[in-house]
């Protein structure tokens, strides 16, 4: 055996497909957080929509049925998923207005939405693809395109115009290489909900550009005062669409992974694309088995998220407090959001002169203990803003909020 006790190691460098991929809802400032906790400090964790970490509990009637489908979940299903949870799924969009036809057979069930995502990508992207995305968007969706190879080109949403897509900006931006554009609504981080006249303008570029759509449409249900989410692909059934969904925020059971993606419209042109996702789908044997049993009972009967949007409502009321709170800070703004379980609040350049905003979010968990998310983490190009999760009981998130004034009210990053 060679004598190798003098050489050195050859050094394993990180992948340079992961040079452009970030995701700060989960970075430093969270490695730091976790940190001070293995200290004893208690840190208010305002980063990651979890709602099991702030007391929201899941329906019993879908614990028991994942209980009840333990003993015959032991072993791989079909790669889709099984067929009672994407028969329920099917059965859901029956009931959408204008949803394109949708057979069991459409229906792939993941290890949560990102999977799905990270699947589509890898099926679609060769590299230098472009895919459009909204900024500010959620972060995966950037980092899954730049995964496959991808280019991501982020498209403008217009704080002015309550966070609607810049439609302008988005047809700009469509070269001969773009593939694809992403519709996040409700959106993550801004909490806005489009109306059918914006979504219809998403369409009619798709449609003249023949792009396809990808609707991340996991909030769907999460709508405050009178808002009415419109499902995308009921716009576009000359389109080819896929819809992303799943059960971890309406239903509170982030930790099942229970996700779904649903394919809509005309198929011919795209299957190679299709049999790219089918084969991805058998490579990774199936999606978690247990969490799936949690699906077909999820979607049918009373839907208890409606309690909790309605005025009086839990999250409702923690959206309302989020609000207030952050408009009597000076120099801090925020657009009402109208779904979802975030706000996005813009900081005043004239009043709070930020210039690196992930060093505000270090000194705001440093000195405070409140743990937040930068603006630039979901690729919004300017260090003014910061995403707070609404999911905390509303004395927590007043108490949490009037901190932050506090902090801002002294806090320079001086030159």
């Amino acid at each position: 055996m060679p004598d190798t006790s003098r050489r050195p190691l050859r050094e394993l460098r990180q992948a340079t497909k992961l040079q452009n991929v970030v995701y700060e809802i989960r970075g430093p400032a969270n490695a730091y957080a976790a940190r001070l906790e293995a200290d004893g400090h208690r840190v208010l964790k305002l980063n990651v929509g979890n709602p099991a970490a702030f007391g929201f509990e899941a329906p019993e009637a879908i614990l028991q049925d994942v209980h009840a489908g333990l003993p015959s979940a032991h072993g791989y299903c079909e790669s889709r998923g099984i067929l009672p949870a994407r028969r329920a799924i099917v059965s859901r969009y029956e009931l959408v207005p204008d949803f394109p036809p949708l057979d069991v057979t459409d229906v792939y069930l993941g290890n949560g939405v990102s999977e799905l995502i990270i699947m589509t990508m890898q099926a679609l992207l060769d590299d230098g693809d472009e895919v459009l995305i909204p900024a500010p968007d959620y972060p995966l969706w950037t980092a899954a395109v730049s995964l496959a190879g991808g280019t991501p080109v982020h498209y403008r949403c217009d704080e002015a115009d309550g966070w609607n897509p810049d439609i302008a900006d988005l047809g700009a931006k469509i070269t001969d290489r773009t593939k694809a554009v992403v519709v996040i609504n409700p959106n993550n981080p801004t909490g806005a909900v489009y109306s059918r006249e914006v979504l219809t303008q998403v369409v009619d570029l798709a449609r003249e550009h023949h792009l396809l759509l990808l609707a991340d449409e996991i909030y769907d249900r999460v709508l405050y005062d009178d808002a009415e989410h419109i499902a995308l692909a009921s716009l576009a059934p000359d389109l080819l669409c896929l819809t992303y969904n799943g059960l971890s925020k309406t239903y509170r059971v982030a930790g099942f992974r229970a996700g779904w993606l649903a394919i809509t419209g005309p198929r011919a042109h795209a299957q190679g694309f299709l049999e790219g996702i089918e084969l991805l789908a058998s490579s990774r044997l199936c999606p978690n088995v247990p969490g799936q049993h949690a699906i077909q009972v999820a979607l049918g009967g009373h839907q208890t998220i409606d309690d909790l949007v309605l005025p009086g409502g839990r999250l409702r009321e923690q959206r309302d407090v989020a609000v207030q709170m952050l408009e009597k800070i000076p120099g801090v703004s925020c657009v009402v959001p109208q779904g979802a379980l975030y706000v996005f609040p813009r900081l005043d350049p004239e009043v709070h002169e930020i210039r690196d905003d992930a060093q505000l979010v270090l000194d705001l968990l440093v000195q405070e203990h409140i743990l937040v998310v930068q603006g630039t983490g979901f690729n919004w190009p300017d260090h003014d803003h910061l995403r707070i999760v609404t999911l905390p009981w509303a004395h927590d998130l007043k108490d949490a909020i009037e901190r932050m004034g506090n902090f801002l009210a002294s806090y320079s990053q001086g030159r």
